[in-house]
């Protein structure tokens, strides 16, 4: 996101909390929590900031963009009340039973015992969730009864997700092609972004666990504007109603993950915020002024903004991860490469750290490797380029993402 603000020709100076060695070469960094409320009030006020734009999920969980609201200050980001849409998957599934909006059967089970008596009786393969934010990590298929037991006892017993879970849904499996599906909406007006196919599991093929995310690309052929219309008027329509029907009005990005099954879509998940990757293939798509697009969204005039405009072409993501990633990884390794990125590759830092003037990594998914280009084949030959021109000690990605689209 602030490598396409700074992009904007309204940009004045750029911000970024607490930032990455990637963001500090577009802006100033701030060495501040994304969760320490009066730390970036501090420097809202102090630098005279005219906007602010919540990236992450837990501090619009927590409530940020309410505190700063109440205090003046325009934000892009959802309410606390409306960010319930990802920080309880039990809430989601009821908001959209209530207008019925295509998804997977789930039971609630808010104590161990429950979840372990419906796992006995129950048909595999199905899905173990947990309620609340686990950083991606909450997701688990399960093919056989010891497996959804064992991640029922670890997420509500050993607590290795912490609170969020606590409570815990079962839910049947769906199968099919997974596409997601943002939209920016100021509470009345809503305007879809193009529909992305992100890669969840760790390893090519589909295999290893899930991950926060493993590559992404845009636009899918199986997302044509005809089911751009009908995720719009069937999903997230229908849910921003419910949410305004009960006192909340959502401002920001919705983020629908929706199934294409044998029996039309179903939306797996929603998220309050931009998701990575779907993001970083998506923006370098758009011709728009993103500060625009923000800004107007954030002050309630969304009317303003005319149709957006986006590139030609495809866009491909492919992330560099961490060798133990998803578990426990090494922090502080060396990154090389960086300054031999192939013409028109670009690449998006995630956990990544400065260490003594250089590049380390500081984090599970520590880069993202993007090429654009005129057809999908040329999309994906720069982002694969790009990434096999970044080296650090036992780094991982996927080698087929957007490979079922060429």
């Amino acid at each position: 996101m602030v490598w396409k603000l700074a992009q904007s020709s309204r940009i004045g100076t750029l911000f970024c909390a607490p930032g990455n060695p990637g963001a500090a070469e577009v802006a100033q960094n701030l060495d501040i929590g994304v969760n320490d409320v009066e730390g970036i009030w501090s420097a809202i006020e102090s630098n005279n900031i005219d906007l602010t734009i919540v990236g992450p999920e837990d501090p619009l969980a927590a409530g940020i963009a309410d505190v700063l609201q109440e205090r003046g200050h325009p934000v892009f980001g959802p309410s606390k009340a409306a960010a319930r849409i990802e920080s309880s998957k039990n809430w989601a599934k009821e908001i959209m039973l209530a207008r019925n909006v295509p998804t997977g059967k789930a039971l609630r089970c808010d104590t161990l015992e429950a979840a372990l008596n419906h796992i006995y009786d129950a048909q595999f393969p199905l899905v173990l969730k947990a309620d609340g934010l686990a950083a991606g990590k909450g997701v688990v298929i399960c093919h056989e009864r010891a497996e959804a037991e064992a991640a029922a006892r670890s997420m509500m017993q050993e607590k290795t997700l912490g609170s969020a879970g606590t409570t815990v849904l079962i839910e049947e499996f769906l199968s099919g092609v997974e596409v997601s599906l943002l939209a920016v909406t100021d509470g009345q007006r809503v305007l879809p972004l193009l529909p992305a196919c992100d890669y969840k599991p760790l390893k090519t093929g589909d295999r290893g666990p899930n991950t926060g995310g493993m590559g992404a690309y845009t636009p899918p052929a199986v997302a044509d504007n005809a089911w751009v219309n009908t995720i719009l008027n069937d999903v997230i329509g229908p849910v921003l109603a419910e949410m305004n029907d009960r006192g909340i009005s959502y401002r920001g990005v919705l983020y629908a993950g929706v199934i294409l099954t044998e029996n039309g879509p179903k939306v797996l998940e929603f998220n309050c915020r931009f998701g990575d990757p779907e993001t970083q293939v998506i923006l370098p798509m758009l011709n728009t002024d993103f500060l625009e697009l923000c800004d107007a969204t954030a002050r309630g005039n969304l009317s303003s903004i005319p149709a957006l405009e986006w590139h030609d072409g495809a866009c491909v993501g492919v992330v560099l991860a961490a060798g133990s990633y998803p578990g426990d990884y090494r922090k502080g390794a060396p990154i090389f490469g960086l300054d031999n990125v192939p013409e028109g590759g670009v690449v998006f830092h995630a956990g990544t750290a400065s260490q003594n003037g250089a590049v380390v990594t500081n984090g599970g998914r520590v880069l993202t490797a993007v090429g654009r280009g005129p057809t999908m084949s040329a999309a994906r030959d720069l982002a694969y380029r790009t990434a096999t021109s970044i080296t650090f000690p036992d780094a991982q990605y996927r080698d087929d993402i957007a490979l079922r689209e060429v």
